[in-house]
């Protein structure tokens, strides 16, 4: 049965706040649209301010424009430490794609560093504030990977921007994973999900070749539609460590809906190995409010 939930259906958000990581542009400005449109207090934490305060010119309500370079886990302390009150909802959304072998501030690989690291220092920083839910953005490209390389985490040697993109997004999924086994261990009313856009035409999606610019515009969603599996899992009565995407084709496009990861992503023991590993790296640990 297809999905019929549409931004139509969003709750009443009014008097809450959320967070969105790169909301500057693509799935990310169309998702703090939304949120703000049904109530929500947004703020967008992006890298660069200017591209963020033109990005909240769009969006309803009483947005707020905060830097956050996931690249950078300074700045990543300062955004969380400037933090103060509650925090309903976390979403996890920055993130780069396939791009040339290179490292982060810290020395991380680009990939891995951005797209996990960033968002688990961030996780880890900002919860103690969570009231409700962290909803972190990762990708069909998961599938793309049997498993994250611990031998070789930034591929040293064998650098392969689509295997680096596909790792990070791996990792995205099993941090959701051993995340939400940490707050259940607790009884903690704080909830982790993950979602993927299917196939979404946004600025991170830049084809060089003509034919498959032309595949993009014939196939892709919009960001608007891309936004919709976050928004579901954002919003609606999920259970900890859903994964949700669209339920058309090979998940490229459609209405939101439960989806199953790989195996690899549901590996409890690589959960806990990459989260103790992450932790070593980024120096944060798991911690709630008491």
């Amino acid at each position: 049965m297809k999905s019929t939930w549409t931004i139509s259906q969003m709750p009443d958000l009014t008097g809450r706040t959320a967070v969105v990581t790169g909301a500057n542009s693509g799935l990310g400005v169309a998702t703090a649209q939304v949120l703000g449109k049904a109530g929500a207090h947004v703020v967008l934490a992006v890298r660069d301010l200017d591209k963020g305060r033109q990005a909240a010119a769009t969006v309803p309500g009483s947005p707020e424009v905060r830097h956050l370079d996931l690249a950078d886990l300074s700045s990543v302390r300062q955004f969380a430490a400037s933090w103060d009150g509650d925090l309903d909802l976390l979403i996890n959304n920055a993130g780069v794609m396939m791009a040339p072998e290179g490292r982060t501030k810290d020395g991380f690989e680009t990939h891995f560093g951005t797209n996990h690291l960033g968002h688990f220092a961030l996780t880890n920083l900002l919860l103690p504030h969570i009231t409700d839910r962290v909803v972190t953005v990762s990708a069909a490209a998961h599938r793309w990977v049997s498993g994250i390389n611990f031998d070789n985490l930034y591929l040293s040697g064998a650098y392969n921007p689509r295997r680096a993109y596909a790792q990070s997004k791996l990792a995205n999924l099993l941090f959701t994973l051993e995340l939400q086994r940490r707050l259940s261990e607790i009884d903690s009313p704080v909830r982790a999900l993950s979602a993927h856009p299917g196939l979404a035409a946004t600025e991170l999606l830049r084809a060089p070749k003509p034919v498959l610019r032309i595949f993009i515009r014939m196939v892709a969603q919009d960001a608007e539609a891309g936004a919709l599996p976050t928004l579901f899992a954002a919003t609606q009565d999920l259970p900890g460590a859903s994964y949700v995407g669209p339920d058309g084709i090979s998940g490229m496009r459609g209405g939101p809906t439960l989806v199953s990861p790989t195996a690899a992503a549901s590996d409890p023991a690589a959960a806990k190995r990459l989260w103790t590993l992450s932790e070593e790296l980024t120096d944060t640990c798991f911690a709630v409010s008491s």
